[in-house]
């Protein structure tokens, strides 16, 4: 298992289930670039590591899960183009193959919010919330926040966050669909990596594959993503784990899955 290069990155891992936890509680697990650059390593690192199915991804604490980018370091950067040009953690856990669960577990704002939309699920507590709050400072947010922001709440939900900044609190989240689900703060990492378990009990290709299927999905024509989904069938029906999944049921057994 890799060892993250920032102490305020933590990792454990768990049977199948890979836990990566923001762990800057005192300046609400904002991100620094020493954070992003040690969260793009842990995410490529889960990324090929077969013993990892399903990543659950939190803050440290109960009063945030990401308040976004460490504003006072924005200034390190030279010129606009090297902040441009910056490693970007949420491409890299957009980029991963292996499903993400978010936990959400206090304020998840600006880069934060774009953390919790790179993700494949997200859960939150009762006490989370929501906001895109660049635009209260003069910019607006870079790492993918309108597009799928106006995909998770719908675009007239979005524009209201977008151009007002304010945040909205974890029923309205639930109501507009940005998250799935909404758990008591104490028992929210627990069911995130319940839920992780599960999915990681299914065979890994199939979970990867699903995962690209849906991100495809997003940004083509139903034609389009009709044929991209039965190509993906084809190839999934093609692995050892499918020959094994149909074996197990025709046997009456439970399945092992080797991700092969």
């Amino acid at each position: 298992m890799i060892t993250p290069s920032s102490d305020e990155i933590r990792l454990a891992v768990d049977g199948h289930v890979a836990t990566i936890t923001l762990a800057r509680p005192a300046k609400l697990n904002s991100v620094t670039q020493e954070m992003s650059d040690a969260l793009v390593e842990v995410i490529e690192w889960a990324n090929g590591a077969d013993e990892v199915r399903a990543i659950v991804l939190t803050g440290e604490g109960e009063r945030a899960f990401c308040a976004g980018s460490d504003i006072r370091t924005l200034d390190k950067y030279a010129t606009p183009w090297d902040f441009r040009n910056r490693t970007d953690y949420c491409d890299a856990i957009r980029a991963g193959r292996k499903p993400v669960i978010a936990a959400v577990n206090g304020y998840a704002f600006g880069g934060g919010l774009e953390t919790a939309l790179s993700c494949d699920i997200r859960l939150a507590s009762t006490t989370a919330s929501f906001a895109a709050p660049e635009i209260k400072l003069g910019w607006i947010g870079g790492g993918g926040m309108a597009t799928f922001l106006s995909h998770s709440v719908g675009p007239s939900n979005a524009a209201v966050m977008l151009m007002t900044g304010d945040p909205i609190d974890a029923e309205t989240a639930l109501r507009w669909g940005l998250v799935s689900e909404l758990v008591e703060p104490g028992l929210l990492v627990q069911r995130a990596q319940e839920l992780a378990a599960v999915i990681a009990t299914r065979p890994p290709i199939a979970a990867e594959t699903a995962k690209a299927n849906l991100r495809a999905a997003v940004n083509m024509t139903q034609e389009e993503a009709v044929r991209y989904e039965r190509d993906l069938q084809t190839i999934t029906f093609a692995t050892a784990d499918a020959d094994e999944g149909r074996a197990a049921f025709a046997e009456k057994r439970a399945a092992t899955f080797h991700r092969r």
